[in-house]
């Protein structure tokens, strides 16, 4: 099995900064590519952005690009987001996420979740 955990979140101002960190341990040989999620409450989880644990390949929505950048650390088994630019609308509980096979925005498609960092961006 594999475990997941994220960590990183905080309380922020609207135009700040935060990286967020995701760990990975167990049987990691099938994990092929890691992705973030958020979900704000009462809403639907949405993607983010995904890497590719093994060749140059990555995805992110279109709202956040120019603003977060997914990258990796294999040696550390880490995934890391660091968000620039915060927005109030960036608030929600983000998630990791890993796969077999490449990079997807659809949730439903990865087989492993962390529990989750509570990022929060004030005006």
């Amino acid at each position: 099995q594999v475990q997941l955990v994220e960590s990183g979140g905080g309380l922020v101002q609207a135009g700040g900064s935060l990286r967020l960190s995701c760990v990975a341990s167990g049987r990691l040989f099938s994990i092929d590519a890691v992705g973030w999620f958020r979900q704000a409450p009462g809403k639907e989880r949405e993607f983010v952005s995904a890497i590719s644990r093994t060749i140059v390949s990555s995805l992110s929505e279109d709202s956040v690009k120019g603003r977060f950048t997914i990258s990796r650390d294999n040696a550390n088994n880490t995934v890391y987001l660091q968000m620039n630019s915060l927005k109030p609308e960036d608030t929600a509980l983000y998630y990791c996420a890993a796969k077999n096979g490449a990079p997807s925005s659809v949730g439903v498609m990865y087989d492993y979740w962390g529990k989750g960092t509570q990022v929060t961006v004030s005006s």
